[in-house]
C-alpha cells in the first residue's frame, strides 16, 4: 500500500509513499507515548528551546516547504511561503507564552492553599486536512507540545510529502526522539489510531461529516476531542460600509487558496441599497484575478486539490443556477490538464439554494440581497454552520449588535476573518467544538487539576 501524491495542476503522479500497516501504526504510537514522560519533565524553557529550533528550521527551509505545498495541493507559490512563516510564528508564540498560559491559578477555599495546576494528558493524535498543510499542523503541534504532550500526526493522504517534511524539521532541529511522530496511513486506519490505548485525546480539522465520525469514535473511548469543521461563513455588508475596502476583502477572502478555506467568506450578504453597486465592485476585482500554474508568482488562483472536489463544486454551482441564481462570470470549468475551476460570481442567491446551504470549497462568490440590517442578520444565522463571520458597517451600534447576535466562533468587524496564534479559533453548531490557538487552545489538552492543601 502507498499514499500517492498527485500534482493538481496537471493530474500527474509526483511520488508514492509507503504506508504503515496496523502493527507499524501501533509501534509508532507506542514510541510517542514512551517519549512523553521525559518530555513532560523538561522545564517550559527547555521545551521552548526545542520549538524555537523547529521554527528556525521552518524558516531556513521555507522555499522547499512552500514548493511541496504547491506541488501536492496546488497552493499558489505567493501564498505558500507566508504559510510556512506563519507556522514558524505559531511555534515561536507558544514557546514564548505557554508557561504564562498554563500558570497555576490560585482559588480561595477552606484550605490554607488551593489552586488549579495544568498538566499534559499524554499523547495527542492530530488528524489534519490538506488545505493548509504546514499551518494546520503547527496550530495543533505547538500548543500540545509546549503543554508537555507528545504528538502523533496523521496528515491527509494527499500531502504525504508535506507530512514527511514536517517530521524532518523536528529531526533537523535536534528535537527529542518521538515527541512528534508522523503516521502515514490510509484513512481506513484512522479509527484504529483514535482507539489506541496510548492516545489520550484527538484534534481533528476537516469536514463536518468526517468530524462526526471522529467525534463518535473518540466519545466511545471516553477521549476528549477538538473539532474544527466546515463553515459557510457570512460576510455582511451594510449600506453604511466602506464599500471599496469591503469589496477588496471579500475578493481576497473568497479566493485565497482557491477558495479552499474553512473560514473563507462563503455567503456575501449585502444590504439592498448598495447591492447593485457592490456587485459591480466585486465583479471588477474578480475579473482581474489570474487563474493558472500555482508555481508562477503571477498566479492568484491555483487548481483545486482534487478532481472530485472540482466535480462537487460544479454540482453546487449548477444546482444554484438551475434554482434561479444569476451567473455573472465563470461557472464552467475549462478543458485541459489540472483541476482548475474558474473564478465564479453568483448573484441573487436565496436561502433555499444549494450554494447558500452547503459549504462551497472553491473560487465561487455567492451574493445574497438583504432587505435591511435585521434581514441580513437573520440570513447570516440561517445556516447549520458557525465558524467565522464578518460584518462591514460604519455604525458602532450596528457593529455591536452583530457582535452579540452573530452565531459564530469568531467575528471580524470591518476586516478579514483569519487565524492568529494569539487569538482562539473554532466554531459552534456543525462547525465543531473546542478551540485552537490563543490561551484557550493550549488548555484543550491539559488536565486542570484541583489542588487542596490544609
Amino acid at each position: 500500500m502507498s499514499l500517492k501524491a498527485i500534482n493538481p495542476a496537471n493530474g500527474t503522479l509526483i511520488e508514492e509513499y509507503p504506508t504503515l500497516n496496523a502493527d507499524a501504526l501501533n509501534s509508532q504510537i507506542q514510541a510517542a507515548r514512551a517519549a512523553q514522560p521525559d518530555w513532560q519533565r523538561l522545564t517550559f524553557a527547555a521545551r521552548a528551546e526545542v520549538l524555537r529550533r523547529v521554527a528556525e528550521q521552518l524558516r531556513e527551509h521555507k522555499t522547499r516547504l512552500g514548493e511541496l505545498m504547491t506541488l501536492e495541493m496546488g497552493k499558489p507559490v505567493k501564498e505558500a511561503g507566508p504559510e510556512v512563516a506563519k507556522a514558524a510564528w505559531c511555534a515561536e508564540h507558544y514557546a514564548q507564552h505557554a508557561e504564562a498560559y498554563l500558570a497555576d491559578q490560585s482559588l480561595p477555599s477552606d484550605a490554607s492553599h488551593s489552586y488549579v495546576c495544568y498538566q499534559p494528558l499524554g499523547t495527542v493524535l492530530g488528524i489534519l486536512p490538506w488545505n493548509a498543510p504546514l499551518w494546520l499542523a503547527f496550530r495543533f503541534l505547538a500548543p500540545a507540545l509546549m503543554a508537555g504532550n507528545t504528538c502523533v500526526m496523521k496528515h491527509d493522504p494527499h500531502v504525504p510529502g508535506c507530512a514527511r517534511a514536517i517530521a524532518e524539521m523536528f529531526s533537523l532541529a535536534g528535537a527529542p526522539a518521538n515527541i512528534m511522530v508522523n503516521l502515514p496511513i490510509d484513512n481506513e486506519l484512522a479509527e484504529q489510531a483514535i482507539r489506541h490505548p496510548d492516545i489520550a485525546a484527538v484534534s481533528f480539522t476537516g469536514s463536518d461529516r468526517a468530524g462526526a465520525k471522529v467525534a463518535a469514535t473518540a466519545a466511545s473511548e471516553i477521549k476528549p476531542a477538538v473539532l474544527e469543521l466546515g463553515g459557510s461563513d457570512p460576510f455582511v455588508v451594510l449600506a453604511d460600509a466602506d464599500l471599496e475596502t469591503a469589496a477588496d476583502v471579500a475578493t481576497l477572502s473568497r479566493t485565497i487558496n482557491a477558495g479552499q478555506s474553512c473560514i473563507a467568506a462563503k455567503r456575501i450578504i449585502v444590504e439592498a441599497p448598495v447591492y447593485d453597486i457592490f456587485i459591480q465592485l466585486v465583479e471588477r476585482r474578480l475579473t482581474l484575478l489570474k487563474v493558472g500554474d500555482p508555481a508562477s508568482p503571477d498566479t492568484d488562483v491555483g487548481p483545486l486539490a482534487r478532481d472530485d472536489l472540482r466535480q462537487n463544486l460544479h454540482r453546487q454551482v449548477q444546482a444554484t443556477i438551475d434554482a434561479g441564481a444569476r451567473c455573472l462570470m465563470g461557472g464552467q470549468p475549462a478543458a485541459g490538464l489540472g483541476y482548475f475551476y474558474p473564478v465564479t460570481l453568483l448573484a441573487d442567491v436565496t436561502p433555499e439554494m444549494c450554494a447558500f446551504r452547503e459549504e462551497t470549497f472553491g473560487p465561487v462568490m455567492v451574493l445574497v440581497k438583504a432587505d435591511d440590517a435585521e434581514h441580513a442578520l437573520r440570513l447570516a444565522n440561517d445556516t447549520a454552520y458557525g465558524l467565522g463571520a464578518g460584518v462591514w458597517t460604519g455604525n458602532p451600534v450596528h457593529a455591536q449588535r452583530f457582535i452579540r447576535e452573530l452565531q459564530a466562533g469568531q467575528i471580524a468587524v470591518n476586516g478579514i476573518v483569519k487565524t492568529d496564534p494569539r487569538l482562539p479559533s473554532g466554531g459552534i453548531k456543525r462547525s465543531g467544538y473546542g478551540r485552537e490557538l490563543g490561551p484557550q487552545g493550549i488548555h484543550e489538552f491539559v488536565n486542570a487539576k484541583q489542588v487542596w492543601v490544609k
